[in-house]
């Protein structure tokens, strides 16, 4: 009987590669291999082994392979719709009035807290389709619309849900620090009580947070209620994350930094101090310009600061319903470069190996490297730059999750 030295599940060729390992990465004229789910074998396809054979050979009609991209940061699970509320503001209305109204963050958490588990996923599907059309393979869901146990917990219930019935990865983070519910009013510190004494130990114990999020900002938490959060963390064995320095400076990148974080988000009143403690822990900066462009700032984070010190940036549409109600990471690649002068190169470094370091997964996926998972995307476009360049297109002609075709 023959054998056959590289015997693969697919294999892909005539396709260029951006394997996002060091720069682009960019191999033309090329060929992957898959098995078992991972990527078994690349490199040009003139290099092929001579004893290799295949179950299913796809041709890739010259296009460009890049891994599958990642969105790091989204609120992507919550109910109702505030719409209502951008007419108001773009009609004069005040926020502080809004609010008032029973508007604002406290409108979303009612939403919420009545939505069944089923009526909140299914809330979330238009969303989270419309993310996946764009390549996304892999996605961070955020609680935090819930501010009780019961209702955080159906959300990350729901996130876990949509990891094990859609073809992505999802990694839940617990954001019950996210904002004072009106039942805790005055009485901030009891609510993070609840938060480290209840919440967090009742949903780790139900294994349905991956890290831990609080909003550190003077119309959140203060930088000590954002440290014990980060303690009760820890002695769960969870990294932490934070929504730092997106309205003023509070510290808050520092302190992630202290802690070892996996990501600082925001960062637009980003410090000297902060950059130098995440360049020194590995912190990943996690910037967001959905946001940026929704709340119309005009302070911009510090980008070549953080290219100066070396600290990988990402970026991710925040998706949520009252300051980025976006679901388009093409979109967002295109801002960064528009709003914060990113290069096509770090917008998509940000949505591929950066955003699999500000989730812990560099070692699983975010490049096209032997031994990593087969998520990638197939794009039909001349150069990995196009990807950035253009404004409301979606190039994408295949996906692959874990070696599996999907489109």
């Amino acid at each position: 009987m023959q054998t056959t030295e590289h015997n693969w599940d697919s294999l892909w060729i005539n396709i260029h590669l951006a394997c996002m390992d060091a720069g682009y990465g960019e191999i033309r004229d090329a060929a992957i291999a898959v098995k078992d789910g991972k990527i078994a074998w690349l490199g040009k396809q003139t290099d092929l082994p001579a004893q290799h054979a295949a179950t299913k050979t796809h041709d890739g009609k010259g296009c460009w392979l890049t891994p599958g991209l990642i969105d790091c940061h989204t609120h992507l699970v919550y109910a109702g719709n505030r719409s209502n509320e951008f007419e108001a503001r773009l009609n004069g209305v005040a926020y502080e009035e809004i609010a008032r109204q029973g508007g604002g963050i406290v409108s979303t958490v009612r939403a919420t807290r009545a939505a069944t588990e089923d009526e909140l996923l299914a809330q979330s599907l238009p969303r989270l389709h419309a993310m996946l059309a764009e390549g996304v393979t892999t996605l961070e869901i955020k609680s935090g619309y819930g501010l009780d146990l019961e209702t955080e917990a159906r959300i990350l219930r729901v996130a876990r849900r949509i990891g094990r019935e859609f073809p992505l990865r999802v990694k839940t983070t617990f954001l019950g620090a996210h904002a004072l519910p009106p039942e805790y009013a005055g009485r901030t510190d009891d609510y993070i009580d609840l938060v480290c004494g209840q919440m967090l130990p009742a949903l780790a114990t139900e294994g349905l947070v991956d890290a831990v999020d609080v909003f550190c900002e003077k119309i959140g938490f203060s930088p000590a209620q954002t440290e014990r959060v980060f303690q009760a963390a820890q002695q769960h064995g969870l990294p932490v994350k934070l929504h730092a320095e997106q309205l003023s400076d509070q510290g808050g990148a520092a302190l992630t930094a202290k802690y070892q974080g996996l990501s600082a988000d925001h960062l637009e009143y980003l410090s000297e101090e902060g950059i130098a403690a995440m360049a020194a822990s590995g912190t990943v900066a996690v910037l967001l310009p959905g946001a940026f462009y929704f709340l119309r700032e005009t302070k911009y984070p510090p980008l070549q600061a953080l290219r100066d010190a070396g600290v990988p940036v990402a970026i991710s549409t925040d998706c949520n319903p009252g300051t980025s109600p976006m679901t388009s990471l093409l979109l967002v690649m295109n801002m960064a470069c528009t709003l914060f002068r990113m290069t096509p190169l770090e917008a998509l470094q940000g949505v591929t190996c950066y955003a699999a370091r500000a989730l812990g997964l560099q070692a699983e996926t975010g490049s096209l490297t032997v031994g990593k998972a087969a998520d990638f995307a197939l794009w039909a476009i001349a150069r990995p730059a196009d990807l950035a360049y253009h404004i409301g297109g979606n190039p994408l002609q295949a996906k692959v999750f874990a070696g599996t075709v999907l489109a």
